[in-house]
């Protein structure tokens, strides 16, 4: 069973750019985040200069390994042979994709046997969890201060141990008869939220399963289409009569603000969204809709209208217990800049508009 515990102080160690040791079943890793540590850092860890460079597979697709051998494996992680020229602002460019334009990698870069595959796995489904690049420099058999085993790694956020924090009335523009409920758990450092609009009258109430988006609700982002979408929901659910806008803290479909403008850089390059996730070393979609689910249940309801184009909101509430009587289109026009996005969604993640 994961301890959301140990997952909560590994994250925090690697986001402070501390070593950790991950102990799996097939042998031990010391590992060293690369986007947040530096080069006296890795000197401490690695002072002979030997510790090799874990990737995710989706990253060594990128560089153009996975036709080694030793990398030709999909979605296994992937080590690479340390090498003279492989110093850490070279790890660095190895890292992160957004800047392979502008930096030329020296290499080549070789992959290597992985003896320790379920602690490099944890390592980088611990990074992913995090909102971090998944890649490490990494000691086989190495030690830290900080030791874990895989099955401590589990979601940051268990969804069971979801509270109610508070509420209180608030009218907002588009619905002034309006409360807020805000939930927690002990492992999170922000909170979900839930906007009830109306008065419930027996009927399923209309929901909306809104994705924090920095860019779009505040900045009023053009690149995707979560502003409109936001204020759409908000009345839509005022004009049915009662309802639930549930906003989830999952920016960038779980991959976290900085990735998310990383993913954002890489478009401008010319990737679709998908692309650019994957390239990153990511999943297309990390969200975790049985967050939602608990927020309904906490409310009392466990049937809903959804309004969404995402039939995999559908399928995960379903599959947490919630009944979706009725999916409702959730349909904005596009404008120059979010054209492609929209039909990306269209056409490679199953939305349907």
């Amino acid at each position: 069973m994961s301890d959301a515990r140990l997952t909560a102080l590994a994250i925090d160690a690697l986001r402070r750019g501390w070593p950790i040791a991950i102990h799996g079943a097939d042998g031990s890793l010391a590992l060293l985040p690369i986007e947040t540590a530096d080069p006296a850092r890795l000197a401490a860890f690695d002072p002979t200069g030997v510790a090799p460079v874990l990737l995710s597979a989706g990253r060594a697709v990128t560089l153009k390994l996975a036709n080694q051998r030793d990398a030709a494996v999909p979605d296994a992680p992937v080590l690479i042979d340390r090498t003279r020229w492989l110093d850490f602002a070279a790890a660095t460019a190895l890292a992160d994709p957004q800047f392979d334009l502008q930096n030329p990698l020296m290499g080549p870069f070789y992959a290597t046997p992985l003896a320790e595959t379920a602690a490099a796995g944890a390592a980088l489904a611990l990074a992913r969890i995090g909102g971090m690049l998944p890649a490490f420099f990494a000691l086989p058999g190495g030690s830290a201060a900080l030791t874990i085993t895989p099955a401590d790694i589990g979601a940051h956020e268990d969804a069971a141990r979801l509270t109610i924090a508070t509420h209180a009335r608030l009218p907002v523009a588009g619905a002034e008869h309006a409360e807020i409920y805000a939930f927690r758990t002990p492992e999170m450092p922000g909170e979900h939220v839930a906007l009830l609009i109306g008065t419930p009258d027996g009927t399923p109430p209309l929901v909306r399963l809104h994705s924090e988006c920095l860019t779009g609700d505040v900045l009023g982002s053009l690149k995707c289409d979560c502003g409109p979408q936001l204020d759409a929901a908000i009345a839509a659910i005022t004009a049915s009569g009662w309802g639930i806008l549930l906003y989830l803290r999952q920016e960038g479909r779980g991959i976290g603000l900085i990735n998310k403008l990383r993913a954002y850089a890489l478009q401008d390059q010319g990737f679709d969204t998908v692309d650019a996730n994957t390239r990153l070393g990511f999943a297309i979609d990390s969200r975790n809709f049985a967050v939602a689910a608990r927020m309904l249940a906490l409310l009392g309801q466990d049937a809903v209208r959804l309004l969404t184009n995402n039939p995999e909101k559908v399928a995960q509430l379903e599959a947490a217990g919630i009944t979706v009587t009725q999916r409702v289109p959730h349909v904005l026009p596009a404008n120059p800049h979010n054209e492609r996005y929209l039909a990306t969604k269209r056409d490679r993640t199953g939305h349907q508009f």
